[in-house]
């Protein structure tokens, strides 16, 4: 999308009316991500929807926008803003997570906790090019580290995770062992969903 062009708000509203129906049939967390994988893969396809304000990079860290929060608390859905170079610390999530890559490229790389509780890498690192669906949860791996892949411009993934996950009590993993705990909040704040339809657009 340029910079002249209106988003479009019809793909994320039609996702998020099929993540309410999938949340509704309460399935088991691997069905809930087999079918919530290719509707996320659908949303990230298409570059014509996310506004550019919540998209805008900070030279500092990285950056999470809520674009919409389930009102019963069931899922959310999340703008990842990367600056150049810019990464997370080694972190779990402590719920289901799908996270679809909008803009350049990211790298995920999956740790392991050790005997002594310290976060090690695990696997080859995975990355994520535009339209690509990674997912994470605590039975599939839920502790990684995230990166920017580019060190000139910036990266944007589009997260879904099944909880508001800005309230979430989650933990990091510092290099010398131990956890951390954490509670992410959103970068803009506790706003109402994206398309509350009470706003004018």
């Amino acid at each position: 999308m340029t910079s002249t062009e209106l988003p479009n708000p019809r793909p994320l509203c039609e996702f998020i009316a099929a993540l309410t129906r999938l949340a509704e049939r309460r399935l088991p967390e691997p069905a809930m991500l087999a079918e919530a994988r290719p509707l996320l893969a659908g949303l990230v396809s298409h570059d014509d929807w996310l506004p550019p304000e919540l998209a805008e990079p900070d030279p500092v860290r990285y950056r999470q926008f809520l674009l919409y929060a389930d009102p019963l608390g069931r899922f959310s859905i999340v703008s990842f803003v990367w600056g150049p170079g810019q990464a997370t610390p080694v972190h779990d999530h402590t719920v289901w997570g799908l996270i679809g890559m909008l803009r350049g490229d990211e790298e995920s790389q999956g740790y392991v906790l050790d005997d002594a509780g310290t976060a090690r890498p695990s696997g080859e690192p995975v990355r994520l090019s535009p339209g690509q669906v990674e997912a994470v949860s605590p039975t599939l791996g839920d502790v990684h580290r995230v990166r920017n892949l580019h060190a000139d411009r910036t990266s944007v993934s589009i997260h879904v995770y099944g909880a508001n996950i800005g309230a979430v009590r989650r933990s990091v993993y510092p290099a010398e062992g131990g956890r951390k705990p954490f509670v992410s909040g959103y970068s803009n704040g506790w706003l109402p969903n994206l398309w509350d339809v009470s706003k004018e657009h």
